[in-house]
């Protein structure tokens, strides 16, 4: 066999990388579209009986809303244990999946039971959740030493079908409830979500399917065991008298990383309020852009879609162009900047809110200055953090890594739900001053990690081809 008929089947992507990216483009699609609504169908439906004053029903819906978000961040712990541990991630994400489908039914058929809307929630949070770190593992999976210079292309396509399930989900969903209803609006993602299983279901022939392995004995968590309990003079001597210098570096390095960690929550507090208190403050601007009605969810739909255009122009034109000018900008340069950026859109959110709470009309097109920091903010911290988390990672503990990473938004959402009743109780921050609160929080954390980043020692633990 020649040389050439050997080699250019490897230039083919695998037959069953389609199935993987439809199944990512219309679970996005639902969960985007269910959550864009979210938040205005609790304060305009859901809750309105319940809490007559409106300022509380707003700030129980902003509750609710982040609590969700931060389940949704949990359960992908769960979810990779699950995977890893038990069933492997084919049938983790099938089966989690089936649930994911319930809980979207639960929100179409319980539009009136608090009860049976929130249970769906729990679903949705738990499916939504439990398969994020399975699919994306999975791409991985698909690839060998032979073809891996196509997985980068397959996470592009991944990344890209993210966004473009969000973006049309936000611009359609919203226009949904407006014309037909709480229930359909939430039945479309039922509909999408089935959708994803099915496409999903029917590439189960072609997967390449890593089986689950036993319990690693030099795990992130064994190792500290070992360094609080074991013998020895000191706790990284006990560590690596049991599991060996390389799990216990491994080790360090996620302690070293959870220091960057400790910054990046003040980001995702910023970021996760685009779909609460950014939609609330859209309800009280001018929706009327000449004959067009823009629905205030509607708005959420402006990020994927800068994000589609921003990510090929920071990486082909603008990162080249700094480095190129002698200012490389490396990944503990980003994320701050990213932070402080992201700081600016909620001061800017702020400045906006003042005419809007004063009782002023007031374009809803101002929020789209917002939405761009933001934007600009998520690509230079949350794209580079989740890319620079997995270099500094040793092998053995990369899943150790991306569970910290999610727990970061968990963190950050569990924040927000708490701060958020008992501000509304104590009237700590009122009005527009909420935005400047949380921008000074993320101002602070940003600058905070850029001194912290200076002393941070970079390694590189990607895999030897």
């Amino acid at each position: 066999m020649s040389t050439s008929e050997t080699a250019e089947p490897q230039e083919r992507l695998p037959r069953q990388i389609p199935f993987i990216i439809g199944n990512e483009a219309c679970e996005r699609f639902s969960f985007y579209g269910m959550r864009s609504i979210l938040t205005a169908f609790l304060v305009e439906s859901l809750l309105l009986t319940q809490v007559p004053d409106e300022g509380a029903r707003k700030a129980l819906a902003k509750e609710h809303f982040h609590l969700f978000v931060a389940g949704v961040y949990f359960f992908p712990l769960l979810g990779g244990f699950v995977a890893d541990k038990f069933f492997g991630k084919y049938r983790t994400i099938l089966w989690l999946s089936i649930l994911y489908v319930v809980g979207h039914v639960f929100l179409a058929l319980f539009e009136n039971s608090v009860n049976g809307f929130y249970a769906g929630l729990f679903l949705i949070a738990l499916g939504s959740g439990g398969i994020k770190p399975c699919v994306s593992s999975m791409v991985g999976d698909q690839f060998t030493d032979k073809n891996k210079h196509l997985a980068k292309k397959v996470f592009a396509y991944f990344y890209f079908s993210i966004n473009f399930g969000s973006f049309f989900a936000s611009l359609l969903i919203p226009q949904m409830r407006k014309w037909f209803g709480a229930s359909v609006a939430f039945g479309l993602p039922a509909v999408l979500m089935a959708a994803a299983v099915v496409v999903f279901w029917l590439g189960r022939d072609y997967y390449v399917r890593v089986p689950p392995a036993p319990g690693d004995p030099d795990s992130f968590l064994r190792v500290i065991w070992t360094g609080f309990f074991g013998k020895g003079d000191s706790f990284w001597d006990r560590a690596e008298k049991k599991h060996g210098a390389e799990s216990v570096e491994g080790t360090r390095a996620v302690f070293r990383l959870l220091g960057i960690f400790a910054f990046i929550p003040f980001f995702w507090m910023l970021f996760d309020q685009k779909a609460s208190t950014w939609v609330i403050q859209a309800k009280q601007m001018d929706q009327k852009v000449g004959s067009w009605n823009i629905e205030p969810s509607q708005m959420q739909s402006i990020n994927p879609a800068l994000v589609m255009i921003l990510i090929p122009l920071t990486t082909e034109v603008i990162y080249p162009a700094f480095k190129r000018w002698g200012y490389e900008l490396t990944p503990l340069r980003r994320i701050p900047i990213g932070m402080i950026i992201g700081a600016s859109s909620y001061v800017v959110a702020g400045l906006i809110d003042r005419p809007v709470a004063a009782g002023q009309s007031i374009s809803i097109l101002w929020q789209l200055a917002p939405y761009l920091l933001l934007t600009i903010a998520e690509i230079l911290v949350s794209t580079t953090g989740l890319e620079f988390a997995y270099s500094q990672a040793p092998r053995k503990m990369k899943g150790t890594i991306m569970a910290f990473w999610s727990l970061t938004n968990t963190i950050a959402n569990i924040g927000v739900s708490q701060f958020t009743p008992l501000n509304e109780r104590h009237k700590w921050v009122v009005g527009s001053d909420q935005f400047f609160v949380y921008a000074g929080l993320a101002l602070v954390a940003g600058i905070g990690l850029a001194f912290y980043a200076r002393s941070y020692k970079v390694v590189d633990f990607y895999q030897k081809a």
